[in-house]
C-alpha cells in the first residue's frame, strides 16, 4: 500500500498532461512474414491516447466487395519499429492474438498480412496505402489515435473500413471504428447499476487533464441518459497539493457523508498511477468512509493487482470485461505462445472474430459499415461487443467490487445485447 501511495504522489508531482504519441517519423516499413512468432511478452498497462484528431472521413456507409469463398485479405497494422521496447512487445501480442483468432474461425479463412507502422502517422499512411494495394479488404489497427486517424483518411479514399485499437472517440466515425474500451461505455454501465441500487446522486471528481476531463464528460452524459444526477462536480489540479486541496470540496459537495447532503456516491475518474490511492486514503480520513457513501471508479481498480490492497477501495465499484471469458482467452493464448497477452492484445482477437463472423454470413458486402454495425454484435475475448454507427463501441461489462482485497463480481456481464446490463 505504501509503495502505491508513494508512486501516486510521485506521479502527481509530474507535468499535468495526458500520454502523447511522441514517436518519430520514418520510411515506410515492408510487409513482414506471415508466420506467427513465439516471443516472451511482458505485461504493461495500456495508456490512453487522447490527442486531438482530425474529423473522420465519411464513405457513405460503404465498403469493399469480398469473395467469401476465398481467404479474405486483412491488414494488421502494429507499432513495431518505433524503437520503443513496449511497442515491440505490444506488436507481438497483437499479431499473436490475431493469429489465434484466425485459427479458431471454423470454415472461414483469413489472409492476415502484418505491416509495421513504426509508431508514426506518416508511416502509417504509407503502409495503409500499400496494404490496400496488396489487396486488403479491411484494416485492423493501428493503436495510437493520430496513426488511426492517418490510416482512416487513406483508407476512406480507397473505400476501406478501419478497425482501430484506439479508445479515443474523437477519431471515430466515417470509416473508422475504435475497438478500445471507452469511458462512455464504462460510465453508462456503472451509472445504470448505481441507479438500480439507489445510488444515483453522484459527486463527480476528476482531474484537470485531457484524460480527466474526457472521463468527466462521459460520466455526465451517462448520468443524463440513465437517470442519475450529478449533484456536485469537483475538478482538481493534477498534483499532490491539488488532491489535498480538493478533499474539503468533495466533502462539502457530498454533504459530509450525511443523508441530508443528498449524495449517494462519489465517482472518481482517477487511476492507480494518478490520484486514486491518495483520494481513497484522504476522503475516508475526512469523514467519507465506505460506510457513509459509495465509491465508484471509472478505471479498472484491479490493475495493477496491488491496488486491491488499498483500504480505501474496499467496497468500491468498478467495471471490467467478463472475468471468466477473459481467463479462458488468457489460458488459450498462454498455451499457444508461452506467455500472457498484453492487456490490449485481445483487441486484435476481437477484430478478427468480428471479421470472421461477418464473412461466415457469405455476403459480398460483409465488411461494409452496415455489416460491421450489426445490432447483435460479436463475441470477443471479454464478452459481447458491437460497433456503433458513430464509430465507437459498446461492450458487455461486469460490475465488480473489492472485498478483503479480492475482486467479486456483483452484477455479471450480459451475454447478449437483449440481456440485463444494457
Amino acid at each position: 500500500m505504501f509503495a502505491l501511495l508513494s508512486a501516486a504522489r510521485k506521479a502527481l508531482t509530474g507535468r499535468d498532461q495526458a500520454p502523447r504519441d511522441t514517436r518519430t517519423e520514418g520510411a515506410a516499413a515492408p510487409r513482414r512474414s506471415l508466420r506467427a512468432s513465439r516471443r516472451t511478452l511482458v505485461l504493461t498497462l495500456p495508456a490512453l491516447a487522447l490527442a486531438t484528431a482530425c474529423q473522420p472521413v465519411s464513405m457513405g456507409g460503404t465498403g469493399p466487395s469480398i469473395n467469401t469463398s476465398q481467404p479474405v485479405p486483412v491488414a494488421l497494422l502494429v507499432p513495431k519499429g518505433s524503437g520503443k521496447s513496449g511497442d515491440a512487445i505490444l506488436s507481438a501480442s497483437l499479431e499473436n492474438a490475431a493469429r489465434l483468432a484466425a485459427s479458431e474461425l471454423n470454415g472461414v479463412q483469413i489472409d492476415l498480412r502484418v505491416y509495421d507502422t513504426q509508431g508514426s502517422a506518416d508511416v502509417t499512411a504509407a503502409v495503409t496505402s500499400q496494404a490496400i494495394s496488396d489487396g486488403a479488404k479491411i484494416i485492423l489497427g493501428p493503436v495510437y489515435a493520430a496513426n488511426a486517424n492517418a490510416a482512416g483518411r487513406v483508407a476512406a479514399s480507397r473505400g476501406v473500413n478501419v478497425l482501430a485499437f484506439s479508445n479515443n472517440p474523437e477519431i471515430a466515425g466515417g470509416n473508422v471504428f475504435v475497438l478500445g474500451p471507452t469511458f462512455q461505455n464504462t460510465a453508462d454501465r456503472l451509472t445504470r447499476y448505481a441507479v438500480a441500487q439507489n445510488k444515483g446522486r453522484i459527486v463527480l471528481v476528476h482531474g484537470q487533464t485531457p484524460e480527466g476531463q474526457a472521463g468527466a464528460s462521459a460520466v455526465q452524459s451517462a448520468a443524463l441518459r440513465n437517470g442519475a444526477s450529478v449533484v456536485g462536480t469537483v475538478p482538481y489540479e493534477f498534483s499532490q497539493q491539488g488532491v489535498l486541496n480538493a478533499v474539503p470540496s468533495v466533502r462539502q459537495a457530498a454533504g459530509g457523508g450525511t443523508a441530508a447532503g443528498g449524495a449517494d456516491a462519489i465517482f472518481l475518474t482517477a487511476n492507480t498511477a494518478g490520484a486514486l490511492p491518495l483520494f481513497t486514503q484522504m476522503l475516508p480520513e475526512n469523514g467519507l468512509g465506505a460506510d457513509k457513501i459509495q465509491y465508484i471508479g471509472l478505471t479498472r481498480w484491479d490493475i495493477p493487482p496491488q491496488t486491491l490492497d488499498l483500504p480505501g477501495v474496499q467496497g468500491g465499484w468498478f467495471a471490467l470485461p467478463d472475468p471468466g471469458l477473459t481467463a479462458q482467452f488468457n489460458a488459450r493464448y498462454a498455451a499457444a505462445y508461452g506467455a500472457a497477452p498484453h492487456p490490449i492484445g485481445g483487441l486484435a482477437f476481437d477484430g478478427i472474430a468480428a471479421i470472421g463472423a461477418l464473412v461466415r454470413q457469405g455476403r459480398s458486402d460483409a465488411l461494409s459499415a452496415s455489416g460491421l454495425t450489426q445490432g447483435s454484435g460479436f463475441q470477443g475475448v471479454g464478452g459481447v461487443f458491437r460497433l456503433l454507427p458513430d464509430g465507437t463501441n459498446e461492450r458487455g461489462l461486469a460490475v465488480a467490487t473489492i472485498q478483503n482485497r479480492q475482486v467479486q463480481v456483483i452484477d455479471p456481464a450480459p451475454r447478449s445485447f437483449s440481456g440485463a446490463g444494457f
